[in-house]
């Protein structure tokens, strides 16, 4: 039996499409995993924890260009972990600034919520 896991594994593992996976790895996000004697891909436990940071950074909005950056710098080494820190300390006030302004929004509907619950029948145009 060969070791690692199969790409239709890994999708479902992570939830990413076999599609995605073959991205991240033209993208420089992944390294390209080794291959079987059949020539599949065979991925690690280690793609799979680099998928994993990754898969959440792109869902708290990182860029492509960031998420590469990132995967750069770990493929480096321990001597890239400052810029590591720096890269996400920049990118956490950026998902802050996200969530503030997701709240201020949520407000706003938990506003209108009331507002109706109340019996009121404003515009919804209307503050």
């Amino acid at each position: 039996m060969e070791h690692g896991y199969t790409i239709a594994e890994v999708a479902e593992r992570t939830g990413l499409s076999a599609h995605t996976l073959r991205y991240y790895e033209r993208a420089g996000l992944l390294d390209p995993p080794t291959r079987g004697a059949n020539g599949h891909r065979r991925y690690s436990e280690g793609d799979l924890g680099m998928l994993w940071i990754l898969t959440r950074l792109r869902k708290t909005g990182m860029p492509i260009q960031g998420m590469r950056r990132y995967a750069e710098l770990c493929r480096v080494g321990p001597e890239t972990t400052e810029e590591r820190r720096v890269l996400l300390e920049d990118h956490r006030q950026l998902v802050l600034e996200r969530i503030a302004a997701l709240q201020c929004d949520l407000r706003l509907i938990e506003g209108k919520i009331k507002t109706y619950a109340e019996g009121a029948t404003r515009d919804l145009a209307s503050p």
